[in-house]
């Protein structure tokens, strides 16, 4: 009978320990999981902030085509109007007098 009680208490004792080791090895796996959770995070993280660092390179570049052209577009506008106003003012200031006088 001793015997028997002594197997129990030896396998309840066992599975005692066995109960701990598999607790602490789900804590480690925890941990780790949480550690491979923030590396990846951060990996990804790091690769969108280059990604938009690229992308805001490239946005900025066309953004001063686009400007630039947009200049041009403005330069010759202006320099056809000027040239309209020096080929085109006495004709005007006379057309202006004459219908205010008329």
């Amino acid at each position: 009978m001793e015997d028997m009680i002594k197997k129990i208490v030896d396998a309840d004792n066992e599975a005692k320990a066995m109960e701990e080791l598999a607790l602490k090895e789900k804590e480690e796996l925890d941990k780790k999981i949480d550690e491979d959770i923030k590396n990846i995070y951060d990996k990804r993280m790091r690769e969108a902030l280059e990604t938009v660092k690229r992308n805001d390179a490239q946005e900025e570049k066309q953004a001063e085509k686009r400007l630039e052209e947009i200049r041009g577009k403005q330069k010759s506008a202006h320099i056809k109007l000027q040239s309209d106003y020096e080929r085109n003012c006495d004709k005007w200031v006379d057309a202006i007098v004459r219908r205010t006088l008329d």
